[in-house]
């Protein structure tokens, strides 16, 4: 009986649930679409937060967001699915990306081309997320410190923005935004590595061991604070309490990304939610550096030479523990606890909140 409960409950979504064939079937062409690449029930509900918090301004009235994705991929998307219909966010579909993919077909045309082409003619932006090591082997290294779970994730992501951006990989490629040069891509972290990979960069596999010749746990913990991107007292600490991220400051270029546009002090250092142990090395076509850490070793932001509303960092700003007060954590054992909202302090604040605002003056600019 209740298998049979079970089995009549699951139907029941599958014909209530939002479809994942957004863009397959007939969609309001008076709406403005938004992207969300990797659209797990985390990512949504981030989303979603930052559009009640009045951070990430839209007028729901006139924009949606659609999450893309590829059939390939490790993640439950029906996860996803079930998310949006508990919540009732009417504002959230999904669409689906359906073909063949190998890191050889990445930078041409392949069978995601035409199908990528509609959706991009058909939205005005899109958001690419954190997450695990790409496979070395789409920016033609070899595995030796990256630790790679999502393999046909990073494949439909780097060809995604390969057809956005272009490439050193394929120089007789017109890009996308070639016919739309005001699109808006932004990516957090692993988005902003993607980014760079998908227009002929390369990767840094692991921060501590190549930059700071740190092989274990223990020697990278002698690099001063600042310069730890990650947080790795808990690899060789059982405190519970241990963040796994850390906060450093970051420092801004000459460029005048974060000065002119995001209007952030010239002299400013905020401290930035960081998790990563790869980051930016050989920088990819049209690729520029707006800021870095603060020793200057590590590449902590991008933006585009040549279409305004291309822009990613190597940061988390969009964690919704930075806005308000939530658990307190700690870095060290002996750290008393924080919440990730004291520990950015005022100055931390402003600076995000600035960032969110650019972000949406370059979304509101960006059209279909």
């Amino acid at each position: 009986m209740k298998k049979l409960s079970y089995l009549i409950l699951l139907l029941f979504l599958s014909t209530v649930l939002p479809a994942q064939n957004f863009f397959r079937e007939k969609f309001d062409n008076g709406k403005k679409y938004i992207l969300l690449a990797n659209p797990t029930a985390g990512n949504i509900e981030t989303i979603n937060f930052l559009v009640n918090q009045g951070l990430l301004k839209v007028d729901l009235r006139k924009v949606h967001f659609v999450g893309v994705y590829f059939e390939h991929q490790n993640y439950d998307f029906k996860k996803s699915k079930k998310y949006i219909h508990e919540q009732e966010l009417t504002h959230f579909d999904l669409h689906e990306f359906r073909g063949d993919l190998s890191k050889n077909k990445l930078f041409a045309n392949n069978s995601l081309t035409e199908e990528l082409k509609y959706v991009f003619r058909n939205s005005a932006g899109i958001f690419f997320f954190g997450g695990p090591d790409i496979p070395p082997g789409v920016y033609n290294e070899k595995n030796s410190l990256s630790v790679v779970t999502d393999p046909e994730r990073h494949y439909f992501e780097t060809t995604f923005l390969f057809h956005l951006l272009g490439s050193f990989h394929n120089e007789k490629f017109t890009p996308f935004l070639q016919e739309n040069p005001d699109y808006f891509i932004t990516g957090f972290c692993l988005g902003m590595q993607t980014m760079n990979v998908a227009t002929g960069g390369t990767l840094i596999q692991d921060i501590p061991a190549e930059v700071y010749g740190a092989v274990t746990d223990k020697a990278t913990l002698e690099t001063p604070k600042e310069n730890l991107h990650r947080n790795y007292w808990q690899n060789i600490s059982d405190d519970t309490q241990l963040m796994g991220i850390n906060f450093h400051p970051i420092r801004f270029t000459t460029h005048p990304f974060f000065t002119k546009r995001v209007k952030a002090g010239k002299d400013s250092s905020p401290l930035v939610l960081s998790s990563h142990h790869q980051a930016a090395e050989k920088l990819g076509k049209g690729m520029l550096v707006t800021a870095v850490s603060s020793d200057g070793k590590i590449v902590e932001a991008l933006a585009h030479d040549t279409y305004p509303h291309v822009f990613a960092v190597q940061f988390h700003p969009e964690v919704p523990a930075l806005y308000e007060n939530q658990e307190k954590r700690k870095f060290h054992p002996d750290d008393a606890p924080q919440t990730y909202h004291q520990i950015i302090g005022k100055k931390g604040l402003k600076f995000h909140k600035k960032y969110w605002k650019y972000i949406s003056k370059a979304l509101k600019k960006a059209g279909k």
